[in-house]
């Protein structure tokens, strides 16, 4: 599997994460991309994910990033420039001057050379400024984020958004803030080191990248309080996310003579974050007047977007919420199964996507002002394909018994069509009670959700299958010489800083492994040492090998379904064991590559070691604690949460995805429905599909060069749609809508007004509407001031669809369907 859109719920998608699928959510794209040769007298910035090719072109690189900064606006600071300069104010280091070195004093790599500077600043980082405005950032971006990802649909604060704000806080603080100097045992400091610069803005931007993602440890605790009723206390949430977060860094460091030193291990998608990053503080501005805004200035721009983002959501969200699944064909028939199975957007196919509500089209998937379009054409295609047209075909022919089913939810179901009511089958402490099960009924999910899985076993075995068509060559040589070739620019760079010492990592490791060890052998979590000391294993092992792929083609390879089934297959009957096991086999190694990435990054600025650990950690650590604060305080304060009628829709779809692959692959296991003869085994049929799509994608493109095959990207066609459900294709097809209008259409038209604003625009918008969900929430909702009730807030509740009614045959009472025996 990929990493298709990010991380969990606070990347630029924001999303409830479909654990079936592709890594955690939550948003942004892999897009191919040529690197381009650098002459020395161009500097303008690159735009994610598209860089500007040249006849001199040797290298390709892979990709959307992953990572922290995602922004490809030019200079933002006017005034500013961090470069040394003299007594009369010349800069020390020529930009141009540098980009001439000749070539063996640069990286041997063009798409480098493309993007990362071949010198580096005297310019401090590791700053009372830095850390001040970092860590307020962690603590906001931290509760948002997880407070919002209990909403349907979620949320999100990027880590794109801290990088936005810091800028104007950085330059504020350094014309306000006095420059005076003080001494505190020993150690000289002070408050105003001079002008902000790129190397604080960097470790404030790697704070947010390691804290602003949703720990994928809340979902096991909202599926254990809400869903097995089942509260372990503050210190086992404490400690499990903890050393969940956490436990990649000790493998984060072991890697980095693999995957951060050599310079064959490219990581494409940080290209991108240092071009980003760069282009902030550069001097290039192309106005385009021919288009709104295209004359103001960036932050002006931001601040009306933001502020007309905040006024806009009062309608949709408020006022007239019909505006939000404007789903009007199901308002003319609101009785009629068919009507609403197709048109519908809550439970439906959403055959006719309007919606005027940015969350309907963020919440799931991220903002589709981020991936490039031909990244949201091939997402597009999987959705069409086989979400409008598979499972319609599916649904309406009865394969699952879904004609008494739901079309599209994340619920289980019995052989009545009621929710599956896992208390009949647990025993008191928590695990499967055979002879009840056998007595009570095989377990039945809506059609979506079963073509969710098919997608998933798709998605790994076109991954592996394209990475050895596309990169095989490229992945093996490269790696053949990381083991050889000599210390590049870069890295002799970064040698006149102190590295962070082996034993540090050795150390964190070995204290979160303890940690760890503590969270599931002193609490009931029915999990054995030896499983947790295997689920360890499989990321540690993984991690070289996916990490050499991520490196060099920006595809990170998922451990969350082949977890699953090693756990599934050798414990059966455990749920919150699966859980555990699970997020240590997947996080962890997930984790330790966001890690690597974000050491890469700082190779690429000439980030200190020493500095950038410590704000991984500390960043990381502060985060988990204000991720349980805010779990624990949204519990006990928000009036009917995780329910699936909550009036602001606090109804925790990630936790209602992670609890039903608890039943799923935990409680019942993988053999009693994935294998031959159950219900559920002919999805095993897309692990062929995956393995066979991309070759003749890949032969097609051979045979007809200049044919839409050239376009086609089987990985993102599986595993695009991964948020379905919980989300529907209401949220897909008007987020591929609106992403193919400014990705394709303004950025092809307006090129500069879309390389100076597209990615303001974007944070504008996020941050608005997060503003002002937080105002209608603590201003109205907790103080029980209802929406106005009239048409317009009331047509939304009459249909099928809303109800989640949207079902063909209802079974009499007193009989089932399905198999007889099971």
């Amino acid at each position: 599997m990929t990493k298709l859109f990010g991380s969990r719920s606070a990347s630029a998608a924001g999303t409830s994460d479909n654990d079936y699928e592709l890594g955690p959510t939550k948003a942004q794209a892999q897009a191919q991309a040529s690197g381009r040769e650098v002459d020395g007298r161009d500097d303008d910035p690159l735009a994610p994910g598209l860089v500007e090719s040249n006849s001199s072109t040797t290298g390709r690189a892979k990709g959307a990033s992953q990572s922290p900064s995602q922004w490809g606006d030019p200079a933002l600071a006017g005034d500013y420039d961090s470069r040394p300069r003299d007594a009369d104010g010349n800069p020390l280091v020529d930009d141009e001057a540098a980009m001439e070195k000749q070539d063996e004093e640069d990286s041997p790599y063009p798409e480098v050379r493309a993007a990362v500077r071949n010198y580096d600043e005297d310019a401090p980082c590791n700053t009372i400024r830095a850390w001040t405005i970092g860590l307020v950032l962690v603590v906001a971006g931290a509760s948002m984020n997880t407070f919002f990802s209990l909403r349907s649909p979620s949320i999100g604060i990027s880590p794109l958004v801290a990088q936005i704000i810091a800028w104007p806080i950085g330059h504020g603080w350094s014309k306000i803030m006095p420059s005076r100097r003080f001494n505190t045992f020993g150690l000289s400091w002070s408050l105003n080191p001079g002008p902000f610069n790129r190397k604080e803005h960097t470790i404030i931007v790697v704070m947010a990248s390691v804290s602003f993602s949703v720990a994928y440890a809340t979902d096991i605790i909202l599926a254990q309080m809400v869903f097995y009723k089942q509260d372990f206390g503050f210190a086992f949430q404490l400690l499990l996310t903890v050393s969940t977060q956490s436990l990649g860094y000790g493998i984060a460091g072991i890697l980095r003579k693999f995957l951060v030193y050599p310079a064959s291990m490219i990581w494409p998608g940080i290209l991108v974050s240092v071009t980003l990053m760069n282009a902030m503080y550069d001097r290039n501005d192309r106005p385009d007047p021919t288009i709104i805004g295209g004359k103001m200035p960036r932050y002006k721009w931001f601040g009306l977007v933001t502020l007309g983002a905040f006024i806009y959501y009062w309608i949709p969200g408020y006022l007239a919420r019909c505006l939000s699944v404007f789903a009007f064909v199901t308002w003319i028939a609101p009785n009629n199964v068919v009507v609403n199975q197709l048109f519908g957007g809550s439970t439906g196919l959403s055959l006719l996507p309007i919606t005027f509500d940015w969350t309907q089209i963020t919440g799931f998937i991220g903002s589709p002002l981020i991936p490039p379009w031909e990244a949201i054409a091939n997402t597009l295609i999987g959705v069409v394909v086989f979400f409008l047209f598979g499972c319609s075909l599916l649904h309406y022919t009865g394969v699952w018994y879904s004609e008494y089913l739901p079309m599209s939810d994340s619920g289980t179901y019995d052989n009545t069509g009621k929710p599956y009511n896992t208390t009949r089958i647990l025993t008191k402490d928590m695990t499967l009670n055979e002879e009840a099960y056998n007595n009570y009924s095989p377990l039945f999910i809506s059609t979506t959700f079963a073509m969710s899985y098919g997608l998933s076993f798709a998605a790994i075995s076109s991954l592996i299958v394209y990475t050895y068509l596309h990169n095989g060559k490229q992945i093996w040589q490269q790696y053949k010489n990381s083991a050889k070739e000599k210390p590049d620019i870069h890295m002799r760079l970064m040698s006149k800083y102190k590295e962070a010492p082996s034993w540090w990592y050795w150390g964190l490791f070995a204290i979160v492994l303890a940690l760890g060890f503590v969270s599931v052998l002193a609490y009931p979590t029915k999990m054995t040492w030896w499983a947790f000391l295997l689920s360890v294993g499989i990321s540690f092992v993984f991690s070289v090998p996916i990490g050499i792929i991520q490196a060099v083609t920006n595809h990170q390879i998922g451990l969350n379904v082949m977890t699953e089934f090693i756990y599934g297959y050798l414990q059966p009957g455990r749920p919150l064991a699966l859980m555990i096991f699970k997020t240590f086999g997947y996080i962890t190694m997930s984790r330790a590559l966001s890690f690597v990435a974000d050491l890469k990054f700082g190779h690429y600025m000439k980030i200190p070691p020493r500095t950038l650990f410590w704000a991984q950690v500390i960043s990381t650590t502060v985060s988990c604690v204000v991720q349980i604060l805010v779990l624990n305080v949204a519990l006990n304060t928000v009036d009917g949460v995780c329910t699936p009628d909550q009036p602001d829709r606090f109804t925790c779809p990630g936790a209602r995805v992670f609890f039903a692959a608890s039943v799923i692959w935990g409680l019942l296991g993988p053999a009693r429905m994935f294998s031959p003869g159950q219900i559920y085994s002919g999805l095993f049929a897309f692990f062929a599909l995956g393995a066979v799509v991309p070759l003749v994608i890949y032969f097609g493109a051979k045979r007809w060069p200049r044919s839409p095959f050239g376009f086609l990207m089987a990985p993102l066609i599986f595993g695009g749609p991964s948020s379905i459900p919980p989300a529907t294709p209401l949220n897909y097809l008007s987020w591929g809508t609106v992403g193919l209008t400014f990705q394709y259409w303004i950025r092809k038209r307006h090129f500069n007004w879309w390389s100076r604003l597209n990615f303001l625009t974007s944070s504008g918008l996020d941050l608005g509407l997060a503003l002002a969900t937080l105002v209608i929430f603590f201003a109205l909702s907790m103080h029980k001031l209802e929406p106005p009730k009239w048409w317009g807030n009331e047509v939304v509740k009459t249909t099928l669809d809303f109800k989640g009614k949207s079902v063909q045959t209802y079974v009499p009472d007193g009989q089932t369907f399905g198999p007889s025996s099971w």
